[in-house]
């Protein structure tokens, strides 16, 4: 890979920049001042220094971030803060990420936000069905039918037919006419867990992404707070 590309997609600067820095003496390759911008590189073997400062090669990257309600999922919005807004803006204006798939702005919870196109679309391919797992509050009391309801696949509002998905009911307050509950589904449809309760009489007052596949959202990741995966954690089966 020529040093300028390498450059150019691990920092913020330009090719054109680079080839001011290079001729300013200030990169440096396995401890040699480097005095050719277009100069060859292996980004798996080579050292590359600039001002002093390691510049690792990093094509991905890959956060986790339990994402706060009213933020969007979305790289821009005229309105709204973006889930981008929460990360590193370093990161951010480099590597271009975008979220995978989408959690409404008034739900909280685990978000991945990368710029792997391919990692991306194994989670949220329609043909994968990966599973995603939430906590839910309602405002009545959930009937024990739900959960037979919701394994042998809701038909919702307009008509719209959902896969098996599992119920657990956690608790249920009769005093609040309230209830806990935690659902996995293996699809992605639009509003799909509160169009789910409101086709058994309840309505979703709160909603809480917790797991996608086998990435969990961290008991101590606090709200608006992130995490950055590595390719060992990528590694793992996610299906």
């Amino acid at each position: 890979m020529r040093l300028d590309k390498y450059l150019s997609e691990n920092t913020l600067y330009s090719r054109k920049e680079i080839k001011q820095l290079v001729k300013a003496k200030r990169v440096q390759v396995n401890g040699q001042v480097i005095k050719k911008a277009d100069s060859k590189v292996n980004p798996d073997q080579d050292q590359v220094n600039l001002d002093g400062i390691s510049i690792a090669y990093e094509p991905f990257i890959y956060y986790i971030l339990n994402k706060p309600q009213g933020v969007v999922s979305a790289t821009w919005d005229a309105q709204w803060p973006t889930v981008l807004d929460c990360l590193p803006q370093e990161d951010m204006a480099i590597y271009e990420p975008a979220p995978v798939g989408r959690l409404d702005k008034d739900t909280e919870g685990l978000l991945i936000i990368t710029n792997d196109g391919q990692f991306n679309h194994q989670i949220v391919s329609p043909k994968r069905h990966v599973e995603k797992e939430y906590t839910v509050e309602v405002s009545e009391l959930i009937p024990d039918s739900a959960i037979d309801d919701f394994q042998a696949g809701l038909k919702i509002d307009q008509g719209d037919q959902c896969l098996p998905a599992k119920l657990t009911i956690i608790n249920r307050d009769k005093d609040r006419e309230m209830s806990h509950a935690r659902v996995t589904i293996r699809e992605g449809k639009y509003h799909q867990v509160k169009r789910m309760f409101a086709a058994i009489g309840c309505q979703v007052t709160a909603l809480k992404r917790i797991r996608i596949g086998k990435f969990y959202l961290p008991e101590d990741l606090g709200l608006g707070e992130y995490i950055k995966l590595s390719k060992a954690d990528l590694e793992k089966e996610i299906y």
